[in-house]
């Protein structure tokens, strides 16, 4: 079997290219020129092992930290039929189902991964309900388990942890979520997913960069409905505060809700303190306490 290409041959500068998928060749038509051999073939399997003749990939799903057997266990699947299509007997599928009962039962036959049976779980619930990159959720469920064979889990809340390690990856890869966000989303204390955090922290020597408060420019303005306009201007502001170092050690949360409200002021667009110190999760008073440093920039 044989496909063209649509490549020049580089002895006759012809469109004639040709690969042979058999002997793993390609070669030119019209002068019998050899470009290169043993190509490795990228397309699909020409065999399908199932009855959908139409799945003829190569591989099945990639693995993946966020789930307990990181994808890599075997699922028997629901239907009850073989592989010609026809339905089982009756003493044939009482059998698949016994074989299906256990399989489920052997795949989490421990505590350890029960518990990260439910804590992945939890975790997948959190991604939609927070619409997280998948990144940041590969993030957390990494840090989960180290947590685990550092056995931080034993005697803890899943949920106070797995919620801790992904506050813990949104930190590392500059998500702007906040402690808040994250024990909303899982309906625990603020204070309990603190707790784990700097648990975590301290335990697993989690490096964490710098918050950045241009970060969550973005999102306040989208909230308090803002334009694009007062963006920008909060974000000179933001950038000529951390050149002289204004920001370092503030709440990026409370300097980026500050820098928006005195971009109001400055394009003449009318909005509250109240009204962004709720778009950003902040209290007044933080907003105002930032606003006399980073009036002086606007001076």
């Amino acid at each position: 079997m044989s496909s063209t290409s649509q490549i020049r041959c580089p002895s006759c500068a012809k469109n004639t290219m040709q690969t042979d998928v058999t002997t793993g060749e390609m070669f030119c038509r019209n002068c019998g020129f050899v470009v290169a051999e043993k190509i490795e073939e990228s397309g699909p399997e020409w065999r399908a092992f199932s009855n959908d003749e139409s799945d003829r990939s190569r591989v099945g799903a990639g693995t993946s930290l966020t789930m307990h057997d990181m994808g890599l266990s075997t699922v028997i699947g629901s239907a009850d039929k073989d592989a010609t299509g026809k339905p089982l007997s009756a003493s044939m599928k009482s059998s698949i189902e016994r074989l299906r009962t256990w399989d489920s039962r052997t795949q989490t036959h421990s505590s350890a991964d029960r518990n990260l049976r439910q804590a992945l779980s939890e975790l997948d619930k959190m991604k939609d309900k927070m619409a997280l990159a998948e990144s940041v959720v590969e993030k957390a469920a990494y840090i989960y388990r180290k947590a685990m064979e550092k056995k931080l889990v034993r005697g803890r809340s899943i949920h106070g942890l797995i919620a801790a390690c992904l506050y813990a990856a949104c930190r590392n890869t500059e998500t702007p979520r906040t402690l808040d966000d994250v024990a909303e989303s899982i309906n625990i204390r603020r204070k309990d997913v603190a707790r784990c955090y700097r648990l975590i922290y301290k335990e697993l020597d989690l490096k964490m960069p710098v918050a950045d408060p241009t970060k969550g420019i973005s999102r306040i303005a989208s909230t308090a409905n803002l334009s694009e306009k007062t963006k920008r201007r909060a974000m000179e502001i933001l950038n000529k505060a951390k050149k002289i170092g204004m920001v370092a050690g503030k709440d990026p949360m409370g300097i980026a809700a500050a820098a928006l409200y005195l971009a109001c002021i400055s394009n003449g667009e009318i909005r509250s303190q109240k009204d962004i110190s709720i778009a950003a999760g902040v209290t007044e008073v933080t907003i105002r306490n930032r606003c006399v440093g980073l009036k002086t920039l606007l001076e």
